[in-house]
């Protein structure tokens, strides 16, 4: 009886050891995959930044925000994810893809995509992930949770706090897709209507600038033109002419 308490005792000890020895370098299945859908993220968001071709940026970052969904999954925050993926992969990118069609962007390589600010761009962004990463781990490391009450990424938390402490930016982030979705509809039809007036008369509508035709460099092509000249000063020729002459004779011949 003592020995079976004693082996039983060892294996629990055993097992509690492999438990608390299980750090790092052992990490669960949960988290490889965590990690391997956070490195597939991140190539996405470095593609969707790099990328001159407007129409594969909008693309990658349905990619981008498809694996920040997962990653919300990952984490047991169901009801983030979900937002997620209704919100910025069903509104968001569907808003910019439509904005790219109406606007008439150019589909291949864009030469105005990059601005050539690449070292501060890059600068940006470090310093944004340093600042986001110190924010995160600071508030890991100094708030706890309460286990006690719901948790943190249900519904009732949640909702609780979109519409009870974040009211106004959740209502300023509507208006502002409201103002991009009007300012796209704009732009379309004051292209559409400039191109049927066009069409239509033949001329470019009342603002723009006039055609100017370029100089001509070779011989003219066009039908020659004669001089203009003053008709009191030009020479008299032909049958009045002369008839003109003979009446001056008879006349100084009379006197």
């Amino acid at each position: 009886m003592t020995l079976a308490a004693t082996l039983a005792g060892l294996a629990a000890g055993t097992t509690d050891l492999a438990a608390e020895s299980r750090g790092f370098l052992s990490p669960t299945g949960v988290e490889i995959a965590f990690l391997l859908v956070g490195l597939v993220t991140f190539g996405a968001a470095v593609v969707t930044v790099t990328t001159k071709q407007l129409v594969h940026a909008a693309l990658w970052l349905v990619v981008t925000l498809g694996g920040l969904a997962v990653e919300y999954l990952l984490l047991t925050a169901e009801f983030i994810a979900w937002v997620q993926v209704l919100i910025y992969v069903g509104s968001v990118i569907v808003l910019l893809l439509f904005g790219l069609m109406l606007t008439r962007a150019p589909i291949g390589r864009s030469p105005d995509a990059d601005s050539g600010n690449r070292w501060v761009a890059l600068a940006v962004a470090v310093a944004a992930a340093a600042a986001l990463v110190w924010v995160v781990v600071d508030a890991f490391r100094t708030t706890w949770i309460d286990l006690d009450g719901a948790p943190a990424g249900s519904t009732d938390v949640t909702g609780a706090s979109l519409f009870q402490h974040w009211v106004l930016p959740f209502e300023a982030l509507s208006v502002l897709l409201l103002a991009a979705l009007v300012g796209a509809i704009v732009l379309s039809r004051k292209a559409t209507a400039d191109a049927a007036t066009t069409a239509a008369t033949g001329t470019p509508p009342t603002g723009s600038p006039p055609a100017v035709a370029p100089p001509a460099t070779g011989p003219a092509s066009g039908p020659a033109t004669a001089p203009v000249t003053d008709p009191a000063s030009a020479p008299v020729t032909g049958p009045s002419a002369s008839g003109a002459t003979d009446a001056g004779r008879d006349t100084e011949g009379s006197r």
